[in-house]
């Protein structure tokens, strides 16, 4: 789902059963909140508020800060701005 919701508009019944489960799948796949929320134009915390409601098991704050993980994932970065 790339489209942008309109703004302000209600999302129920099979509308929001189909968003909700874009959204857990690409959740689920390790897309972040903000950027699902940027993409369908909707706040952090509705898209928050919908994962919930779908009894996704939210992730973490934050990420690796050691390790390999972290150097992957510092690799990751520098790699995306060059």
């Amino acid at each position: 789902m790339s489209a942008k919701l309109p703004k302000g508009s209600r999302i129920t019944g099979d509308s929001r059963n189909d968003l909700a489960s874009s959204l857990v799948q690409r959740y689920e796949r390790g897309e972040s909140i903000r950027s699902l929320a940027d993409e369908i134009g909707r706040s952090y915390g509705f898209v928050h508020g919908v994962l919930a409601e779908s009894g996704v098991a939210m992730r973490s704050r934050g990420g690796a800060t050691r390790g390999a993980a972290a150097e992957a994932r510092r690799q990751a970065l520098r790699e995306a701005r060059a």
